[in-house]
């Protein structure tokens, strides 16, 4: 593998100096690692780039929502986006991205189904001369040369904040993200954080700590009823990590007449979670706005697809540039600030502000004399 990469290298070497007098190169191009078009390479038009795409799965709400945000970004700025969906199979991701890196592209973004799988895919892509931007999922021990995410940190803190101002002491229930996802372990390092010092305390007792393979709502109904059977039904709260897994939670507390009793959390302000919050049984869930983590990747692959300053590439309004340590080195990151949604100030971030979900959709379960008045 290294014979392959200094080859690569040779090669590329090779072809800057000979290119020299009829090319410009770029200005603040990035790091040396994965060379080629990652910025410092050859300079090409938007319209001639073809950025590659894998997604690891479209089950959820929001990836649908974020890949036509793809799509529509790259039909906009006229370049070619070569996607690939992994429907939930990390191994698979793997093969699809050796496929995308075969097919030529000049940069590739990569929603990674597991944080430590998706290691090789960034080998084989510098040893082709394409840089990596993980989108919203991390990928360990790698030499990564992008990241854009939200703070899952604060996402865990929030979501905790939520359950423990509702229910201050008691039996709780915690369901924790995919342990695959680097994500899912920042979001319950926050959790932690606000959830520690009550457990300390005696004010909290947990029943039941378990995590939901794949995020999947089914293992967080299944881990609820368990923990409510535990507590024999007397549970105070539930700390869930995203809305799939709220949903399967709130379904185990309905069949025992809970839900709307015990509150719980999520994240992501997927349509079904903000029509629960609504009706009063999910106490709320960590709004993520998509659009600007979505451009955010978009400009900053452009950026290195052209052979601009990546960092500069990106509009610092959309968020903040730090880095992250993947165990391998601290990577440059990309982080967008998150916000708590309850049913007091969802019509005004969700309904009116951001349009993430129409006044019809979100209060559909309520009379309609209930709902806000649209303005």
């Amino acid at each position: 593998m290294k014979k392959r990469r200094l080859l690569a290298a040779l090669v590329t070497a090779a072809m800057a100096l000979s290119m020299t007098a009829c090319t410009t190169s770029s200005s603040g191009g990035g790091d040396a690692s994965g060379s080629g078009n990652g910025g410092g390479g050859e300079a090409k038009d938007v319209k001639d780039i073809v950025v590659g795409l894998s997604i690891g799965n479209t089950t959820e709400e929001r990836w649908n929502r974020e890949l036509k945000m793809f799509e529509e970004y790259a039909k906009d700025k006229g370049f070619k986006l070569n996607t690939q969906v992994a429907n939930n199979d990390a191994n698979k991701q793997v093969s699809q991205c050796e496929n995308l890196l075969n097919q030529g592209i000049d940069v590739l973004i990569i929603q990674s189904l597991d944080a430590e799988a998706a290691s090789p895919i960034v080998e084989s892509a510098h040893d082709a001369g394409v840089k990596v931007v993980a989108y919203d999922r991390f990928i360990m021990n790698a030499d990564l040369d992008y990241y854009v995410t939200f703070d899952s940190f604060k996402v865990g803190q929030v979501e905790a904040q939520f359950v423990t101002q509702a229910a201050p002491k008691g039996k709780y229930i915690w369901l924790k993200g995919a342990p695959e996802d680097n994500n899912a372990h920042l979001v319950a390092d926050g959790q932690k954080d606000v959830l520690q010092p009550l457990i300390d305390s005696g004010d909290i007792e947990i029943v039941t700590e378990q995590w939901c393979k794949g995020w999947d709502p089914n293992e967080a109904l299944k881990h609820t009823e368990n923990g409510l059977t535990t507590a024999a039904n007397d549970v105070q709260g539930v700390i869930a990590s995203n809305d799939g897994t709220c949903g399967g939670a709130v379904q185990a507390l309905a069949a025992q007449g809970l839900d709307g009793k015990v509150p719980i959390c999520g994240q992501d302000a997927d349509l079904a979670a903000c029509q629960r919050i609504v009706e009063g049984t999910q106490t709320g869930t960590v709004y993520k706005p998509l659009a600007p983590l979505n451009q955010a990747a978009c400009e900053l692959a452009v950026a290195i697809a052209t052979g601009q300053d990546p960092k500069a590439g990106v509009d610092s309004s959309l968020g903040t540039w730090t880095t992250l340590n993947n165990n391998q080195k601290d990577v440059d990151s990309f982080t967008v600030d998150v916000e708590a949604v309850t049913k007091d100030n969802i019509y005004d971030i969700i309904v009116k502000r951001d349009s993430f979900h129409s006044l019809e959709d979100v209060y559909a379960n309520i009379p309609k004399d209930q709902w806000p008045a649209a303005e």
